[in-house]
C-alpha cells in the first residue's frame, strides 16, 4: 500500500507510495545464484505466528480439508554477492485442490505494506481464493525484513506505545522538536538492532527473491497476484525479469511515477475523498446518521473531535488514552474498507461521548498492536523498506513549505501526511531512487485493476502504471467501488475477469469497467 497510513508515526504506509528503484548493476535478467535455485524446500505444518508476524494461532484448514504448509528458503543477504551470507525467507502454501493435470503452477501473493506478513495474511483470506486454488498452489511469503524473514526490529513494545501516542501534527516549535526527536530515536533504534539487514531490504532485493522463489517452486514463469505495494513489487520484478512474467494481476495499484511527496499528497486527496464518500453514505441511510445530519456536518464534527483530542485525549483501551494521532489512525483504518464504515460510525459516536475504545482498537489494527500489547514488526519493516527505496530525505522546513498544498488536498489528513515525510530523515541507509522503474517491454500481459474509491492507492495511479509498464503489457480494468482494492470487494465482474485471466488465460478487453 503507498506510504500509507498503515504505519504512520514512523512512516506512512500500508499501501503504496513507496518508491524504490533499481540497484546499480541489477537491471539484467540472469541466474540469481549458482547453487541457490537447486535447494529443495522442506514443507511442514505451520507453527503459530511469531510476535514479529503478529501472533495468534496456527492457520486453520481450508474448506474441504486443505491444510497450510510452511517452508524456509535460503536467499543471499546481498544480491551483489550471491555467494556470500544467506538469510532465511519464510514461505506458506496450500496445494492445488484440482486435478494434477489441470494444475498451472504456484500463484504467489504479496499483500502490500510494505511490511505485511504474507505467511499470516494468506490464510486469513484463503477462502477468498478458493476458486484460484483449483488450478494453482496458493503461495505467499514474508519478504526480507518482515515477520520470520530476518525481521527488522527497532523499539520495544513499551516504547512503541509511547511512539504512537505522540503528537504527529505539531502546532508549535516545542511539538515540532519532540516529533523530530522521536523520529530520530526510532531510526537510531532500527540501526542499532537491525544493522545487518537494513542495507538489503530494497524492493529490487525482494524482486530477486521472488525470482529465486519461482525457480525453487519449479515454475518456468512467475504467476503472481500483487495487492497495493505488491503491485510495485510486481512491476519491479517485471522490469528485472520481463521474460519470466507469466500471468500476473496488480490490484490497488501504486503510482510508480511519483516521488514520496507527490504520493503522500495524492493519498491526502484519496483519504479525503473516501471520508466524503463515507459521510454521504451515512446520511443517505434510511435511519438517521448518528454522527451528523449532513455530509458536511459529519466532516465538521470529526474535525472538531480531532481538535479537542489535540489538547485533551479521552480514555481509550486502558491504561492508554486516545490521542489525536491515534484517532486519525483509527479513522484512516476504517476507510480502507466499506465493511469497516459501520465500525467508524460506532467509534465516532462513542468518542463523542468521551470513550475512545473503538477508535483506538482501529488504530491498533493499523499499527500492528495485538490485544496482548505486543507489536508485529510491520511498522519497522515498512519504514526500513520505504527508506531503503526512496532517495528523498525531507526536512522540517520542507514540510512547512508543503503544508499549504497538503491542507488544500485534505483538511483532515493533510498535516498528518505532510509531517510523515520526515520519516526517513537521518535514516542509516541511503535510498535507491525517487521512484521505481517498472518498464517491462516484452513481458506478458499484466491485468492492472484500479478502484475509483480507493483512499490509499488513488485510482489515478492505475493508468500511470499501465503506461509505465509499456505498450502491450499493462491491461487496465476499472472498478467503480469503495475501499482499498477490488478483488476482495467480492464484485462479480472483477472476479470473473481475474478468474478468466488467471485460470484460463483470457485477457479482458483493455478499459473494461466494473460497477
Amino acid at each position: 500500500m503507498p506510504k500509507s497510513f498503515r504505519a504512520r508515526a514512523a512512516a506512512l504506509t500500508a499501501s503504496a507510495l513507496l518508491l524504490p528503484a533499481l540497484l546499480a548493476g541489477c537491471g539484467e535478467d540472469g541466474d540469481p545464484g549458482q547453487d541457490l535455485p537447486d535447494q529443495k524446500l522442506s514443507w511442514r505444518d505451520c507453527p503459530a505466528p511469531s510476535e514479529a508476524q503478529g501472533g495468534g494461532p496456527s492457520p486453520s484448514p481450508l474448506p474441504g480439508g486443505g491444510r497450510w504448509q510452511c517452508a524456509t528458503m535460503k536467499a543471499p543477504l546481498d544480491w551483489d554477492d550471491p555467494e556470500g551470507d544467506t538469510i532465511d525467507l519464510e514461505l506458506i502454501r496450500a496445494r492445488s485442490s484440482g486435478p494434477a493435470d489441470r494444475r498451472i503452477g504456484s500463484l504467489i501473493f504479496n499483500f502490500g505494506g510494505p511490511g505485511g506478513s504474507g505467511v499470516t495474511t494468506l490464510p486469513a483470506f484463503g477462502e477468498d481464493y478458493e476458486r484460484l486454488r483449483t488450478r494453482y498452489d496458493l503461495v505467499s511469503f514474508d519478504p526480507r525484513g518482515v515477520g520470520r524473514s530476518a525481521p527488522v526490529l527497532c523499539l520495544n513494545d513499551r516504547q512503541m506505545d509511547a511512539h504512537f501516542q505522540q503528537d504527529a501534527t505539531p502546532d508549535d516549535d516545542a511539538e515540532r522538536a519532540e516529533l523530530l526527536e522521536s523520529t530520530k530515536s526510532f531510526n537510531e533504534a532500527c540501526a542499532d538492532r537491525s544493522e545487518r539487514i537494513l542495507p538489503h531490504v530494497r524492493t529490487t532485493d525482494t524482486a530477486r527473491d521472488l525470482d529465486l522463489m519461482r525457480q525453487v517452486l519449479g515454475d518456468d514463469k512467475l504467476y503472481y497476484f500483487g495487492i497495493s505495494y505488491g503491485t510495485e513489487l510486481g512491476g519491479v520484478y517485471a522490469h528485472l525479469f520481463p521474460e519470466k512474467v507469466g500471468r500476473a494481476v496488480f490490484d490497488a495499484v501504486v503510482d510508480p511515477t511519483q516521488d514520496p511527496e507527490q504520493g503522500s499528497l495524492g493519498q491526502a486527496r484519496g483519504f479525503q475523498r473516501a471520508l466524503g464518500n463515507y459521510a454521504e453514505n451515512c446520511v443517505s441511510q434510511t435511519e438517521e446518521c448518528p454522527v451528523g445530519d449532513t455530509a458536511e456536518d459529519v466532516k465538521d464534527r470529526i474535525a472538531a473531535l480531532l481538535k479537542d483530542l489535540d489538547s485533551k485525549p479521552i480514555p481509550g483501551i486502558p491504561p492508554r488514552e486516545l490521542t489525536q494521532t491515534e484517532a486519525l489512525n483509527g479513522i484512516a483504518q476504517a476507510l480502507y474498507s466499506q465493511e469497516f464504515w459501520e465500525f467508524l460510525t460506532d467509534g465516532l459516536e462513542q468518542a463523542y461521548e468521551g470513550d475512545g475504545t473503538i477508535l483506538m482498537a482501529l488504530s491498533d489494527s493499523m499499527t500492528g498492536r495485538g490485544e496482548n500489547g505486543e507489536y508485529s514488526n510491520f511498522v519497522p519493516a515498512n519504514v526500513a523498506i520505504n527508506c531503503a527505496d526512496d532517495t528523498p530525505r525531507y526536512t522540517a522546513e520542507d514540510v512547512e513549505r508543503s503544508l499549504p498544498r497538503f491542507r488544500a488536498a485534505s483538511e483532515l489528513f493533510g498535516d498528518y501526511l505532510a509531517w510523515g515525510l520526515i520519516t526517513c530523515t537521518d535514516w542509516a541507509v541511503p535510498g535507491a531512487a525517487e521512484h521505481p522503474d517498472v518498464s517491462a517491454p516484452g513481458a506478458s500481459p499484466i491485468l492492472v485493476i484500479g478502484n475509483t474509491g480507493d483512499p490509499a492507492t488513488p485510482y489515478e495511479g492505475t493508468r500511470r502504471m499501465v503506461r509505465a509498464l509499456g505498450e502491450g503489457v499493462g491491461v487496465e480494468l476499472t472498478y467503480k467501488g469503495q475501499g482499498h482494492g477490488a478483488y476482495d470487494s467480492g464484485n462479480e465482474c472483477v472476479r470473473n475477469a481475474v478468474h478468466g485471466y488467471l485460470l484460463d488465460g483470457k485477457v479482458p478487453p483493455a478499459g473494461t469497467v466494473c460497477t
